[in-house]
């Protein structure tokens, strides 16, 4: 899910930013992004992977009304819904 998918983000958020790219990513595609010239910290993994955020989700079926919930496992958190 997007939620388990590996992450990436530019810090500073300037267009010239570092982008710290989270263990998981597909190395092809950082390495291409290095070789465009972007200022790449690849392989982000344990209590540094905070840069990323957070994710709860809740869904709901349309049909029959139940709610579905999931949490980001790089963190404790839950996902309540009533």
């Amino acid at each position: 899910t997007a939620v388990d998918a590996p992450r990436f983000c530019i810090l500073d958020g300037s267009q010239n930013g570092k982008i710290f790219i989270e263990t998981g990513f597909n190395e092809a595609t950082v390495a291409k992004l290095a070789r465009y010239g972007h200022n790449m910290e690849p392989n982000v993994s344990g209590h540094e992977r905070e840069i990323f955020g957070r994710a709860q989700i809740i869904t709901k079926d349309r049909e029959t009304g139940i709610l579905a919930a999931g949490s980001d496992g790089r963190a404790d958190g839950c996902a309540l819904g009533y």
